[in-house]
């Protein structure tokens, strides 16, 4: 498998993501996956938001549709849960941003399902991959990898259910998550600093079945595990989760009871 990042210039608010792929791609070649970072994505959709006026906190209890409730947070950072992801502080991220926050992207499916008509018509392209990432953590471990947030052309799961291991038993539950693999592998090389990278190209993946459609709504959804079938379920569901209309009212109340 190859990965190549693609350095652009400093994408500024407003640009078209269309117009930015393609003074940089070249010419992608058939079976290439074109990943795209979700910061770029939220910077020409013009989500962001000054510094001034809003704390961090309010603004991720406006964006998260549930926030985990606790006493200590040395990194200010929050828990959260956005568009069945948990993510911390809901996609938010002040990083590589002139004194705004900038949000969690609109409509990521939509977007690389569009991106992926687009490149496929531009470039006469059978089979074409697109994906969006975000970088992410993982409880316990130190450092970020990446989480693939959107996705078009391509299986989003590779399962070895049914097949034999190395002893001819079956396989009951593994799946390998090829966006979360595929995006970990595009983050490493786009890095999340200064590098000014935030496309790339991958090539030769292994297990990729690639589609000449948009993925259906149970293959969007499959990669989606309940909190009550997660492993993790003991220690989430037993978390104090404080859902987004609960969040709103709250912040009702702050505002009825503020002076005047």
């Amino acid at each position: 498998m190859h990965v190549k990042a693609i350095q652009t210039h400093r994408i500024e608010p407003g640009e078209s993501l269309e117009e930015i792929l393609d003074h940089y791609l070249l010419v992608p070649s058939e079976q290439t996956i074109v990943v795209i970072t979700s910061k770029i994505i939220s910077i020409c959709q013009n989500r962001l938001v000054s510094k001034v006026g809003i704390s961090k906190k309010a603004l991720v209890e406006k964006e998260a549709d549930a926030i985990l409730q606790t006493t200590e947070n040395p990194y200010d950072l929050y828990l959260t849960l956005k568009d069945n992801i948990l993510i911390p502080s809901a996609g938010i991220d002040e990083s590589n941003g002139d004194k705004v926050y900038i949000l969690y992207p609109q409509d990521v499916q939509t977007t690389a399902i569009h991106l992926w008509n687009s490149l496929k018509e531009k470039y006469a392209l059978e089979q074409l991959g697109i994906l969006i990432t975000d970088s992410h953590t993982t409880p316990m471990r130190r450092g970020v990898t990446g989480i693939g947030l959107g996705w078009c052309g391509f299986a989003p799961l590779y399962s070895y259910v049914g097949k034999p291991d190395l002893y001819g038993e079956p396989l009951r539950v593994t799946q390998i998550n090829l966006l979360d693999a595929l995006a970990t592998a595009a983050v490493l090389v786009m890095g999340e600093g200064n590098e000014q990278t935030p496309l790339a190209l991958i090539n030769g993946a292994p297990r990729i079945s690639f589609l000449n459609r948009p993925p259906t709504s149970a293959e969007e959804q499959s990669v989606i595990i309940s909190m009550e079938e997660d492993l993790y379920a003991p220690l989430l569901r037993g978390a104090k989760w404080l859902k987004k209309d609960e969040m709103m009212d709250l912040i009702g109340q702050k505002l009825h009871q503020a002076p005047v």
